[in-house]
């Protein structure tokens, strides 16, 4: 009995940390669309080049004007930035969490970061040295 319920306790946690990376990637979804949407309302700005923009904000359409507008835009534009970044970096953390509950081994090259501007720079050197 003891051990149908640790093995119950135990899918139940590898389920809740399925359904977050669910929940996440479909939150990284909706923040793109929202991004390609802020992309395709400053090209629209930026082609019409008049002096007041209506937008809507949630459920309300506002006339403003245009360098306004498009200011709102880059900055949620950032904010979407910031957020699916913040997503992703998690989602790679709660991938190899899951992983471990099903007593597989990470995915490989999962947590790789990209180099910095000075280790590139120091690359470049060395390569360029002994070349």
């Amino acid at each position: 009995m003891k051990e149908q319920q640790q093995l119950l306790g135990h899918l139940e946690q590898v389920e809740e940390k399925a359904g977050e990376i669910l929940t996440d990637r479909q939150e990284i979804v909706a923040l793109d669309k929202r991004r390609n949407d802020d992309r395709v309302g400053m090209r629209a700005l930026q082609k019409a080049k008049c002096d007041n923009a209506w937008i809507t904000i949630g459920p309300m359409l506002l006339k403003m004007p245009s360098k306004t507008a498009e200011e709102l835009l880059v900055k949620d534009q950032r904010a979407c930035d910031i957020e699916v970044n913040k997503l992703r970096s998690d989602l790679k953390i709660k991938v190899n969490e899951l992983r471990d509950l099903e007593l597989n081994p990470p995915v490989p090259g999962l947590m790789l970061t990209p180099m910095s501007h000075k280790e590139m720079l120091a690359m470049k050197q060395v390569l360029g040295d002994s070349s």
